[in-house]
């Protein structure tokens, strides 16, 4: 049977959670150093959800979810919602062109097999609790789109976890202004535009309209946690040895 965490202390229970983050964090900065993003692509995002789920709890039909530790369970999916991409091969994910169809599907994989990870460590370890859920959840729908045309399972609407519809909308937004190698950026407002214009479409209205409010906080974030060259110059060395070819035997 799995088991449930049990009461503690509030100090010590802050201290473990915090503890907790940091190991997570120290394994998803691993993680993006396998990817085109860098290691403040992981905080803009937590930023955006801290700032996006304290606007949404204002929301009526938000209200009731958006629990102190359900906001906090939300935030601390965002070091692992991505951890599938570590089954990925590097020739797929770091590939700066259009992907094969084969290409897509492996890329894709990413969320099922990350949510397969959470899964298979739960059973391990015999512990189930909201954290992992929230974390599964969001592992697995994150691509997810509202009209039903994402992956992995074609959900639609409400049918798509709460918490995977915010990390999408925050995530979005930050892939669009974000500083990137080999790629060009969208400045602030191209970015809210383009989350308007996919209102409805990809992404949940009242996420977007929340995140829309927020705008100005969300530009602070950006730019407050933006890459520095220092940054994009590693990950460019990075990825140029990565893609290169093996030298001739």
């Amino acid at each position: 049977m799995p088991m449930t965490e049990p009461s503690k202390p509030e100090g010590q229970s802050a201290a473990k959670a915090q503890a907790t983050d940091v190991l997570l964090l120290a394994m998803a900065t691993l993680l993006e150093q396998r990817d085109t993003q860098t290691h403040q692509h992981l905080l803009r995002v937590h930023a955006y959800v801290g700032v996006l789920t304290q606007a949404l709890q204002s929301h009526p039909r938000w209200l009731a979810l958006l629990t102190p530790d359900y906001i906090r369970h939300v935030l601390a999916s965002v070091w692992v919602y991505d951890m599938g991409t570590l089954s990925v091969p590097e020739r797929v994910l770091l590939k700066p062109g259009v992907y094969t169809p084969e290409e897509r599907r492996a890329m894709q994989a990413h969320t099922v097999r990350g949510f397969a990870a959470l899964q298979q460590a739960e059973k391990t370890m015999l512990y189930s609790g909201d954290a992992v859920r929230v974390a599964k959840e969001v592992t697995l729908s994150h691509h997810e789109h509202w009209d039903g045309q994402g992956y992995p399972q074609g959900l639609q609407g409400t049918a798509i976890p709460a918490s995977a519809r915010i990390i999408a909308v925050a995530d979005a937004y930050d892939a669009m202004v974000s500083n990137k190698v080999y790629k060009t950026t969208m400045t602030h407002e191209q970015a809210l535009t383009q989350l308007w214009q996919e209102r409805g479409v990809q992404f949940d209205p009242d996420v977007v309209d929340a995140f829309i409010n927020q705008g100005h906080a969300m530009r602070l974030i950006a730019q407050r946690l933006a890459d520095t060259e220092q940054d994009l110059q590693r990950k460019m060395e990075f990825l140029d040895d990565a893609l290169a070819e093996p030298p001739a035997t």
